[in-house]
């Protein structure tokens, strides 16, 4: 029995040993899926409206990938809806950066441009999109939006009329506003 357990203690003395010699894990750097993981985690929070947890989220996800421009891109949608229209504008210009033919991203930008009143930059951001998505049609009508706020109701007319044809269902009241101040500008009947 003595025998036995002297066995036992050395048994966990040995153990113990080897622990205390073994190298300690090495951390990894995080993985692009992790910057993934993140991201939609964040998408999750933004939807909630729990948008500082998803602006938390999504600086994790840039932290791990730098240039993952769709993190940059609802990052910005996200301060774009906490009013923070400057960061929102940094991100976007960001994403563009990295991927200069992102037309969401010229698109995304320019609707803050627009919110912020300056309709020249708003108007050249979706005509960029455009320009790399000819078919984007929220770009026509958020482009038409822009030429209604500075009056030039025939690009609106014309940015409208297109994004119809691509299949978007421009708001009533706004067709309506549009189709007054057209003809009230116009003195005729717009089609």
């Amino acid at each position: 029995m003595m025998f036995r357990a002297r066995i036992l203690v050395w048994t966990v003395i040995i153990l113990l040993a080897g622990c205390a010699t073994e190298k300690p894990i090495e951390k990894r750097p995080p993985t692009k899926e992790m910057a993934e993981t993140f991201l939609n985690r964040g998408i999750d929070h933004s939807q909630k409206g729990e948008y500082k947890i998803a602006i938390s989220d999504y600086n994790k996800a840039i932290e791990i990938n730098p240039e993952f421009v769709v993190a940059y891109l609802n990052r910005g949608f996200t301060h774009s809806k906490m009013g923070e229209h400057e960061k929102a504008i940094s991100d976007y210009t960001r994403a563009i950066g990295i991927n200069p033919r992102y037309a969401i991203a010229y698109n995304n930008r320019g609707f803050v441009y627009r919110k912020m009143g300056d309709y020249e930059k708003a108007i050249d951001d979706y005509t960029k999109a455009i320009e790399f998505d000819p078919k984007y049609a929220v770009a026509y009508y958020h482009r038409a939006n822009a030429y209604y706020q500075k009056g030039e109701y025939d690009k609106a007319w014309e940015d409208i009329r297109k994004a119809k044809s691509l299949g978007y269902k421009v708001p009533s009241e706004f067709f309506k506003n549009l189709r007054e101040a057209y003809e009230k500008q116009k003195g005729t009947t717009a089609d």
